[in-house]
């Protein structure tokens, strides 16, 4: 009876492992959205990854692909801890400094952009942060809907006004640095 266990276990264990190394995008792809520090994007991972385990003997691909599944826990993960950190820091102002992107953008301009884009991702409040991800990673309405517990049409509505926001934002002049 114990080798049915630990054969089932094993096979849980390595059926997880197989669809995480799978679908690792989608947890990189949240940490960095929500973590700056190359050390708290570790930790996020790692967090996620524990997240997913813990959650994983309920996990039912009838109701759920893995992907939409791994999304919901990784944005939940990140979202609250978000949260806690921002609840610590509360008392302590901290100056935003903005991450300089290398490598990333063929000439400055290109690199000024991404970098402002980056800068105005940041400072989404956490659920809009997460639409805009899901968007940007060609997630349908239904799809953000699913990962996030929102309709389709909310999903929908609020990326029109992230959107609507991002241009007001990159059309405003940035002032001359100095």
């Amino acid at each position: 009876m114990d080798t049915l266990t630990d054969t089932a276990a094993e096979q849980l264990r390595s059926s997880f492992a197989t669809l995480l190394e799978q679908h690792q995008g989608i947890a990189l792809k949240v940490a960095r959205s929500y973590c700056r520090d190359p050390e708290d994007r570790k930790d996020l991972l790692q967090e996620i990854s524990i997240q997913a385990w813990q959650a994983f003997a309920g996990f039912d691909n009838a109701r759920a692909q893995f992907s939409t599944w791994l999304y919901r826990i990784a944005l939940n993960v990140a979202i609250s801890r978000l949260r806690a950190v921002r609840v610590r820091q509360r008392h302590h102002a901290e100056g935003e400094d903005v991450d300089s992107l290398p490598g990333l953008a063929d000439g400055a301009e290109q690199a000024l952009q991404l970098s402002q884009l980056h800068t105005i991702i940041h400072a989404l409040p956490p659920l809009d942060r997460a639409l805009l991800l899901l968007y940007l990673d060609d997630c349908s309405h239904r799809q953000i809907g699913e990962v996030l517990g929102i309709s389709a049409s909310n999903a929908a509505t609020r990326l029109h006004r992230i959107k609507l926001q991002l241009r007001q934002q990159f059309a405003a002049p940035t002032p001359p640095r100095g």
